[in-house]
């Protein structure tokens, strides 16, 4: 019992530490200084590191084992390619990023079947938008 206690207090305090900053709100409520360009700028990197549990992926779309390798390796594509758009300048990164999404989802076409791309595409955009990339 005393393990699962301190297994809970443990995970709410990282996750209280990891939401704690969220858009430099915390600073501004405390009358600290606006955040600089480069602190922005890596904020802004940050959301576009998209890392998800291949594994509950896997669950969730019903992949086999060859499914599950591909689309790990095409995971790791993905996340190379939006680094790359997170790096760019302003009047590239749309482009970048859209190039990335397409990229994705046309390669993902080979592997998936078209239900499990369906969903796919569905959580790539909920993920995009709740990371507040916009498209």
């Amino acid at each position: 019992m005393k393990r699962l206690y301190l297994t809970v207090v443990a995970v709410l305090s990282m996750t209280m530490t990891f939401a704690g900053n969220e858009n430099g709100m915390d600073n501004m409520a405390a009358g600290a200084p606006a955040e600089t360009a480069t602190e922005t700028r890596a904020d802004s990197t940050a959301s576009y590191d998209i890392s998800y549990n291949l594994r509950r992926l896997g669950e969730t779309l019903g992949l086999t084992l060859e499914q599950m390798n591909s689309v790990e390796a095409l995971n790791r594509t993905f996340r190379s390619d939006l680094m790359n758009a997170a790096n760019a300048g302003e009047t590239d990164r749309k482009a970048m990023l859209d190039g990335a999404v397409a990229k994705d989802i046309r390669y993902m076409s080979y592997v998936l079947t078209p239900e499990q791309l369906g969903k796919y595409k569905t959580l790539i955009n909920t993920t995009l938008a709740n990371r507040g990339i916009e498209r």
